[in-house]
């Protein structure tokens, strides 16, 4: 058996495993109406050496960077294994990210080119005249999206037909240098960019082997968006690196994923919270336990539906939590309260609860989660914003953000994100416990709760609004959520304000995007219902 020369250097270790398992089927993409596309080794690493002599033909080598606008397609481990080869930085970029917002991505990450698929041409030529910089470096066709071929760029179809690429001369050969730019969700402003070296990604496959504790005979499955580091790392890095089949949807649909998972026997599949919720609020079908998945990696399991999301779909929850800078802690199966993200690993990771003048926090009392690395140096840097990486890491820990508390025992709790907790009348409010108890509503799909200023001016206190999406688009009586939400909840927690939309907007990580729920949200509007109303 070959050995990698450089252990942990993507291109290297797809190169062994071509010389080793050459038709071994590694991932598979799922298309939903269209045709799968299912990939070998061989595959990844004869289209990745013809995407990396496109950058190279466009004079991007080491230490450029370039940009991918996509959803989860093939084209997205040819990129990253072209990336690694030539040493270039990868700028994966959410797919619904267009106008503006595209712009000052591909501004601030200095891309000179961009890869995208022909569905988001309109997007990407929308832009590109403000742009003249950026080269398209191809466009990828998928069949039956009917979309015009455009002559003006590359074809991605054409240039696979190619003949095969030798790898560069001077291919790379680092590891401890940036290979990606993911840019944050931009919550509450602008997006930064979190530069990540080719040497944070190999530590995935130690993680999917003593944490997750993945085996040969599991299958993975992910509906998150590879432009977030958590389908990354959960999912492709351990299935690349350790030949552990997966699969990945285009994008996620909670109503599908049961089906996926049968189709192709996944085993393994991991979720972000507002994903379960969504997966929770759906119909109960009599067959949700008969699927072949026996465990759910998930980061912000809502307490409220934790126990019964594991009875009702016969699954075991491994809590985690963790952000594209940093920080772990994990709560294995069967281990620990339910309710708890876990604790970070020990001997390798500290983690804390301090209050604002940094004093550790007893256990109970609400403070920032801080973070560090035992031995090494905390290092976080955003892209061209040094004060930020430098408060982010301010007296050696990783500041977080993320407002949580420890029990007795030392387990860590989420509260609420800084600046994001929901006071009403002296209480605090989880929008998470809210949202749970309105999902199991049969008329809802889906549902977020956001917090607006009070009507009573009382300084910061949040009047509640509940932005829900009907059930299979169909009429939904505000009467029916709004007594459904005085029997489920108690009183204080009962919103305010009903917001019927048709869709709950998403990041690249399918965190509900409130600030755009509150741009639209207006107490005359015809699609709010106030509760006062309907007492």
């Amino acid at each position: 058996m070959a050995e990698c020369k450089i252990p942990g250097h993507i291109a290297y270790e797809l190169d062994c495993k071509v010389e080793n398992t050459p038709d071994f089927n590694i991932v598979t993409f799922e298309n939903g109406d269209f045709a799968d596309e299912a990939l070998t080794y061989s595959d990844i690493v004869i289209h990745g050496r013809k995407i990396a002599q496109q950058l190279i033909k466009a004079n991007i080598g080491k230490g450029d960077t370039f940009a991918l606008l996509m959803r989860n397609h093939p084209e997205f481990l040819y990129a990253m294994y072209a990336a690694t080869m030539i040493g270039a930085v990868m700028v994966p970029i959410d797919p619904r990210v267009k106008g503006d917002r595209l712009k000052y991505v591909l501004t601030d990450s200095k891309a000179k080119g961009i890869f995208f698929t022909s569905e988001f041409m309109d997007n990407v030529t929308a832009v590109l005249s403000d742009l003249p910089d950026i080269n398209v470096l191809g466009v990828a066709y998928k069949e039956g999206m009917n979309v015009a071929v455009n002559d003006r760029f590359a074809s991605l179809n054409e240039v696979y037909k190619g003949p095969e690429v030798s790898p560069p001369d001077n291919r790379n050969d680092e590891i401890a240098i940036p290979l990606e730019i993911i840019y944050t969700s931009g919550t509450t402003g602008d997006p930064k960019g979190v530069v990540l070296k080719g040497s944070r990604l190999a530590p995935f496959s130690m993680l999917a082997q003593f944490v997750w504790q993945y085996t040969a005979e599991d299958k993975l499955y992910t509906g998150l968006s590879l432009t977030h580091g958590n389908a990354q790392a959960v999912t492709l890095l351990p299935s690349l690196m350790l030949s552990i089949p997966s699969v990945i949807s285009s994008k996620f649909t909670k109503s599908r994923i049961w089906d996926i998972c049968r189709k192709y026997g996944c085993t393994s599949f991991s979720l972000l919270g507002g994903m379960m919720m969504g997966i929770y609020s759906e119909p109960p079908k009599p067959d949700d336990a008969d699927n072949p998945v026996r465990l759910v990696l998930s980061a912000g399991t809502p307490h409220a539906i934790w126990e019964d999301f594991e009875r009702r779909y016969n699954v075991m929850i491994h809590e985690w939590y963790g952000a594209v800078e940093g920080g772990f802690a994990h709560k294995p199966p069967g281990v620990g309260p339910i309710g708890s993200f876990g604790k970070p690993l020990e001997g390798l990771m500290e983690m804390k609860v301090v209050d604002k003048s940094g004093d550790e926090c007893p256990p109970g009392d609400t403070g920032e989660i801080i973070f560090r690395m035992v031995g090494q140096e905390t290092e976080v840097e955003y892209l061209g914003k040094q004060k930020a990486s430098e408060e982010k890491t301010r007296g050696g820990w990783l500041r977080t953000g993320d407002m949580g508390h420890t029990d007795d025992a030392g387990w860590f709790f989420f509260d609420y994100r800084a600046g994001g907790g929901l006071r009403r009348a002296g209480d605090f409010i989880q929008p998470q416990y809210v949202e749970a108890g309105i999902a199991i509503h049969p008329d809802v799909s889906d549902v977020c709760v956001y917090g607006i200023p009070a009507a009573s001016g009382a300084p910061g206190e949040s009047d509640l609004v509940a932005a829900v999406v009907p059930m299979n688009g169909q009429p939904i009586d505000p009467k029916s959520i709004f007594m459904h939400c005085r029997e489920k909840l108690e009183g204080n927690a009962v919103p305010s304000y009903l917001q019927l939309v048709n869709a709950i907007p998403k990041s690249a990580s399918e965190k509900n995007l409130d600030r755009l729920l509150k741009d639209d949200f207006s107490k005359d509007a015809d699609n709010v219902h106030a509760f006062e109303d309907f007492k």
